[in-house]
């Protein structure tokens, strides 16, 4: 159940970023309340994956995975440039994403 609560946790934090952008610092209410909501939805179910998951495993999941989704989004929907030392650093947070889970006991 863990990694599915880290997986809801994960769409709540990528939901609440992209919100967060269209609320356009703060201006547009109904993207900031989405947002705000999006990210308690995201923390709540973040806390319920720490009950089953050590926290250094959630916490590099949920950070690895939200960036390179975020990124993703970033460039198709956003139309966002991306570079090679942007996608360098995804792939070394992805390595490490990788070798923390293979670190579980």
């Amino acid at each position: 159940m863990g990694y599915l609560y880290l997986g809801m946790a994960i769409v709540g934090e990528v939901i609440g970023t992209n919100l967060l952008k269209l609320s356009d610092g703060f201006t547009k209410a109904l993207f900031t309340v989405g947002s705000l909501f999006a990210y308690l939805f995201c923390f709540y179910f973040l806390s319920l994956s720490m009950r089953s998951i050590d926290l250094n495993v959630v916490y590099a999941l949920w950070a690895g995975l939200g960036i390179v989704i975020t990124t993703i989004i970033s460039v198709v929907l956003w139309h966002e440039p991306i570079s090679w030392i942007t996608v360098s650093g995804i792939i070394l947070i992805t390595f490490g994403t990788v070798l923390l889970n293979l670190h579980i006991n």
